[in-house]
């Protein structure tokens, strides 16, 4: 059974950096493109950034470029989402996923971790 677990979530204030996590079980990552996707209160879940873990390569959603980075460590089975720059507009709940592109693939998701950007 696919666990997914994101981590690292808080309250920062704009300009702030955060380091979020997504462990993995039940799934080797490393043999799927994975993805960070956030959800705004009111709004549709959106795809953040994608990396595809068996050779680094990353793609990013246009409103995170520059400010995000998503990167993996195949012998923690983990996907990270180093945010900097943090802005209001990223409030939302932060989700991982195994992405077909930036559709995601399982169709449950984990508890998703909260990240609060504000002064």
């Amino acid at each position: 059974q696919v666990q997914l677990v994101e981590s690292g979530g808080g309250l920062v204030q704009p300009g702030g950096s955060l380091r979020l996590s997504c462990a993995a079980s039940g799934i080797i990552l490393s043999g799927y493109r994975m993805g960070w996707f956030r959800q705004a209160p009111g709004k549709e879940r959106e795809f953040v950034a994608g990396i595809r873990s068996s050779v680094g390569s990353t793609y990013y959603a246009d409103s995170v470029k520059g400010r995000f980075t998503i990167s993996n460590d195949n012998a923690k089975n983990t996907v990270y989402l180093q945010m900097n720059s943090l802005k209001p507009e990223d409030t939302g709940v932060y989700y991982c996923n195994a992405v077909s592109g930036t559709i995601p693939i399982f169709r449950s998701w984990g508890q998703g971790t909260q990240v609060t950007v504000s002064s």
